[in-house]
């Protein structure tokens, strides 16, 4: 089965834009497109107030390896196998997930820290799941 919305044909601009909106309807306070060197939005950084306390999180899209998923599948078509379509891909799963998200959020099944908490930023700049991988402590209790 070819990878999820490998067809989009929405710029990730407009993608991009439908994240913010449903992160601004559902508290984000402050959304910040981050950059690479190349001017491709790389990820957005967003603050949501919690508890009376404004928490950062930054959210990566990454899209080199769905472009290199794109290229090593037979069924995708040789017009889909571009950096351009990887680009549009990726934001358009990371909205996709964003929205399901809000969803289970909505439903006070989750609270929305829940949802976003390996994205939350610490102090040192790094998101909590950075922390924790550099760290060493995921799953062994502390030991490193």
């Amino acid at each position: 089965m070819p990878l999820l919305n490998y067809t989009t044909q929405i710029s990730a601009d407009k993608t991009i834009t439908e994240i913010q909106k449903c992160l601004a309807t559902h508290g984000a306070k402050m959304i910040v497109n981050e950059y690479d060197d190349n001017g491709f939005i790389i990820g957005l950084s967003f603050a949501i107030e919690l508890d009376g306390q404004k928490v950062g999180f930054r959210l990566p899209c990454d899209w080199r390896p769905v472009l290199q998923i794109l290229e090593e599948d037979r069924k995708v078509p040789r017009n889909k196998k571009t950096q351009e379509q990887a680009i549009r891909v990726a934001w358009r799963i990371i909205k996709d997930w964003v929205e399901a998200q809000m969803a289970i959020v909505e439903t006070k099944m989750v609270k929305t820290e829940q949802v976003f908490l390996p994205y939350a930023v610490q102090k040192n700049g790094k998101t909590l799941y950075d922390n924790v991988i550099e760290s060493k402590m995921l799953l062994t209790g502390g030991e490193k």
